[in-house]
């Protein structure tokens, strides 16, 4: 990913709301499974990290995207975005 597009990501990604919260629990099946359905659906998502949870917004984000062949768009404070290519329909 070029540094434009993650700036454009970036800039799309400023007026979002976060759709997902990690909490205590912090990164489990489920919610890889969440964030995974997610992307699929929006492409673009902004995710929390709650003051419960024991990981950084970093961490969660590194595991996430991992999990769920994301990229990383940005980190700041307990806030995450994450971006994947929408899948194309097989039609």
């Amino acid at each position: 990913m070029t540094g434009k597009e993650r700036a454009a990501f970036r800039k799309e990604a400023a007026t979002l709301k976060a759709i997902i919260q990690i909490g205590k629990e912090n990164v489990t099946p489920n919610l890889i499974q969440t964030v995974d359905a997610a992307l699929k659906k929006r492409g673009l998502i902004k995710l929390s990290v709650l003051e419960s949870s024991e990981l950084s917004a970093g961490e969660a984000a590194e595991q996430l995207a991992a999990a769920t062949g994301a990229d990383i768009i940005q980190c700041i404070g307990r806030k995450l975005v994450l971006y994947r290519a929408p899948e194309e329909d097989p039609k």
